[in-house]
């Protein structure tokens, strides 16, 4: 199963562009549910998800629909001996899991979190702490690109986090593995010029994929995809729904790749990836 959504969707700058301009903000999620079988909730990592809330998500979306949630900076970034923070944390996303909701928890780690004995052993406890949740961890530097790791990723069945972003000295490269059922590539845009250099947040995100650019990921993602029970392709380059955007247009590429190679492979007995 592969799905294509971005991260986040409460945007104010997507009005009139991917929203009506007077669209309801209560009605923002219901109606990005039409169009996107999942969402990245980022508010999670500044404040502790609150289990009413994720009841009103799972009230507003179809059936099948899939929230992947960040964890909270207490869990990623200060990552003091803090396991009732993982149960506050599982005990809020109970309605989620009740209704088959909860795609993972995404654990995305600072430039500071470096390839260490210590940093290694708090993957595991975190992992422990979570219980029976899927997780899907992303690294923000390349240190931790290698074999030794992926092993290691393999070995506590967490989901290795793919990147497309800026190749600067320190990032992780564009590396296409598969640890455990769970497939996750991240787009946060090109944007070199404003990645380290920047005044709002936001701008860093500022970028919007060419057609070509996307097309080079298709056979990457459709080989993760073959690997993994379900695949998720977040966009990040979330300016002016530049996500969104760049969201369709993928999907457009990986139905026109998947017909065309059913076209020619009529025949062939092949694992079927299905695109949501």
């Amino acid at each position: 199963m592969l799905l294509i959504g971005t991260a986040g969707y409460s945007y104010e700058d997507w009005r009139g562009i991917f929203y009506p301009e007077k669209l309801n903000k209560k009605e923002l999620l219901q109606y990005y549910a039409r169009e996107f079988p999942f969402t990245e909730i980022n508010t999670t990592y500044y404040r502790m998800p609150a289990a009413s809330m994720l009841q009103k998500w799972h009230e507003q979306t179809p059936e099948h629909f899939q929230f992947v949630i960040k964890a909270n900076k207490g869990m990623t970034h200060e990552r003091e001996q803090n396991e009732p923070l993982f149960s506050e944390f599982r005990e809020a996303l109970k309605p989620l899991i009740e209704a088959d909701k909860l795609g993972c928890v995404l654990a995305q780690f600072p430039t500071s979190f470096r390839n260490k004995d210590k940093n290694r052993d708090y993957l595991k406890q975190f992992k422990e702490w979570l219980g029976n949740i899927p997780v899907a961890v992303e690294f923000r530097h390349e240190e931790w690109i290698e074999e030794g790791v992926f092993r290691l990723l393999e070995e506590e069945e967490i989901g290795y986090v793919c990147v497309d972003e800026p190749q600067f000295k320190t990032l992780v490269p564009p590396v296409i593995r598969a640890t455990s059922q769970i497939g996750y590539i991240r787009f946060h845009g090109r944007n070199y010029k404003k990645w380290w250099h920047h005044q709002e947040s936001h701008e860093r995100y500022d970028y919007l994929y060419t057609e070509e650019q996307l097309k080079e990921w298709v056979p990457k993602i459709l080989k993760l995809a073959e690997r993994t029970e379900k695949t998720f392709i977040s966009m990040n380059n979330h300016y002016r729904a530049q996500a969104a955007i760049n969201g369709r247009m993928l999907k457009e590429l990986l139905e026109k790749r998947m017909l065309e190679a059913e076209m020619s492979m009529k025949e062939a007995s092949k694992d079927e990836v299905i695109l949501i």
